[in-house]
């Protein structure tokens, strides 16, 4: 079967599949969920890599918001990847940085809500972290991950990309067309610019939270050939 490794955003950690594994190992999967360090790119690239090699192929890699970046380059080298899924995600080029894409365009609630800490972290506004990363999720799920978010070193979106694996894996892209995070249009946009395969949902940035059976049927379908 298949191999499901999921790869979590900034502002998050691994729990933020919580609901989705569940829903995956119904389905007869062994998921796995990347735990990132959130220090640098080339440390969250190598710690997905190391996970990789904890696992036999095929592999459906699956990155959500700034995870996308991560696979992106994880995926280079590791013939076992046989399919991107990009979950409202960043899918940098070669050369271009996760907030290259996001100042783009306009629309994100991510910068009225961010707190800097002292020695340079950051992290989502408790309080508004469900405005912002999954309006339509339950409120307790979404109190829980502000409660659990991972704090990111600050100037780790300002990576350059890598060779981007995308150019040779087949790709799939879900479309959060309800966004407070990373708009629609630049979803749409990245996802034409690589190719992928287009689902859109009517959603907000994290649809593990709101959707995860959905997501979990989602991601099963993708593994259908691999």
């Amino acid at each position: 079967m298949t191999a499901i490794v999921l790869v979590h955003g900034l502002w998050a950690d691994g729990s933020a599949w919580s609901e989705t594994l569940t829903e995956l190992r119904a389905l007869g999967h062994e998921p796995v969920a990347v735990q990132l360090p959130l220090e640098s790119l080339e440390g969250d690239v190598a710690a997905v890599r190391r996970v990789l090699s904890t696992v036999d192929g095929p592999v459906l890699l699956v990155g959500w918001s700034y995870g996308g970046a991560v696979i992106t380059n994880a995926a280079i080298g590791q013939d076992h990847v046989k399919a991107l899924s990009y979950i409202a995600a960043f899918t940098p080029d070669q050369g271009e940085s996760v907030r290259d894409i996001a100042h783009r365009r306009p629309g994100s609630l991510l910068p009225e809500h961010l707190k800097i800490t002292d020695d340079g972290y950051s992290y989502i506004d408790r309080p508004a972290y469900g405005k912002v990363v999954a309006a339509d999720a339950p409120t307790e799920r979404t109190a829980l991950a502000a409660a659990v978010q991972k704090f990111p070193r600050l100037g780790i979106d300002a990576a350059p990309s890598g060779t981007p694996a995308w150019r040779d894996v087949p790709s799939h892209y879900l479309i959060a067309t309800q966004d407070r995070a990373l708009p629609a249009t630049t979803q749409r946009e990245m996802a034409d610019h690589i190719g992928a395969q287009t689902t859109e949902w009517d959603t907000g940035h994290g649809p593990m939270y709101a959707r995860p059976k959905d997501l979990a049927a989602y991601l099963d379908t993708l593994t259908k050939g691999l």
